[in-house]
């Protein structure tokens, strides 16, 4: 599987932003996706899952309530809306695939909020 990622970008504490991964390859194989962010000097962490079928979805307490993850399988891409964002979102988002072959992760994209 194959994980390409758009959509971050330099916002305004408030601001909104939609990231963007699809996915390409044996993606039949996915069971779930997500997205993880990694901020500097900090361990990446998860910021909000998805299943395949389901639509079953989790999200870090930190982003609950300004953040939404949904998925199109016919296109099979995952979105992460941000609303509201604080500067202490800024990070490196990844997407994450799990599939039954293994994990698999975009190359990142950087999202910058200003206050």
């Amino acid at each position: 599987v194959q994980l390409v990622e758009s959509g971050g970008g330099l916002v305004q504490a408030g601001g909104s932003l939609r990231l963007s991964c699809a996915a390409s390859g044996n993606t039949r194989s996915i069971n779930s996706m997500g997205w993880y962010r990694q901020a500097p000097e900090k361990q990446r962490e998860l910021v909000a899952t998805i299943t395949r079928r389901s639509g079953l979805t989790n999200y870090a307490d930190s982003v609950k309530g300004r953040f939404t993850i949904s998925r199109d399988n016919a296109k099979n891409t995952m979105y992460l809306q941000m609303n509201n964002l604080k500067p202490e979102d800024t990070a490196v988002y990844y997407c994450n695939v799990q599939s039954y072959y293994g994990i698999y992760w975009g190359q990142g994209t950087q999202v910058t909020v200003s206050s």
